[in-house]
């Protein structure tokens, strides 16, 4: 495909790995071919770049499709996926997860990019609430000051919560940032 139609959101494949076009910046010099700038969002580790091209240049257009998929389990160093319309299942490296993978517990969806039959990345919901399965003992003076303590969630993750929060609480966390937002009531 030539440089000129490619546009907004827009993937492509550059060295073999698939890219999203995030912005393309079109300018004109007084002489010359005109150029495009074009700032790349690399889909497999969430990375940007940005890539210079000239008017003519030809780039690779590639086919990325979105899925919503359940995560069923690990299995060593890969997390299990199942796309619920064919309950097809894909393997997908834990380092194309990220640090997200943290908070991933069975049974819950993620929206997983595939490039053919492989997948590429798996992005775990910004928000998740997860039950608190071991706490450390606060004492009255805890509450005087504000300070965080560490608690294990049901998926092996540790955070950092306030005082109050104690083992069987479901909490709101934000996994984007690891940080805990609220408790949850849950009836």
């Amino acid at each position: 495909m030539k440089i000129e139609d490619v546009g907004r959101n827009t993937k492509i494949l550059l060295n073999g790995i698939p890219f999203n076009v995030d912005d393309v910046d079109f300018m004109k010099p007084g002489k010359g071919r005109a150029v495009y700038r074009l700032r790349l969002r690399n889909l497999r580790e969430d990375t940007v770049m940005e890539q210079t091209y000239h008017s003519g240049d030809e780039v690779e257009k590639v086919e990325v499709s979105t899925y919503e998929m359940q995560y069923l389990y690990k299995d060593g160093a890969n997390y299990v996926f199942m796309n619920t319309e064919n309950f097809e299942q894909y393997h997908i490296p834990e380092e194309r997860l990220g640090d997200r993978r943290r908070f991933l517990k069975e049974g819950s969806t993620a929206t997983v990019q595939l490039m053919g039959d492989t997948p590429i990345a798996a992005n775990v919901a910004n928000f998740v609430e997860l039950k608190v399965v071991a706490s450390s003992m606060s004492t009255k003076t805890d509450s005087l000051v504000s300070q965080n303590k560490p608690v294990t969630l049901e998926t092996g993750a540790t955070i950092g919560v306030p005082a109050f929060i104690k083992e069987g609480d479901t909490i709101k966390v934000d996994t984007r940032t690891g940080i805990y937002i609220e408790r949850v009531n849950k009836k």
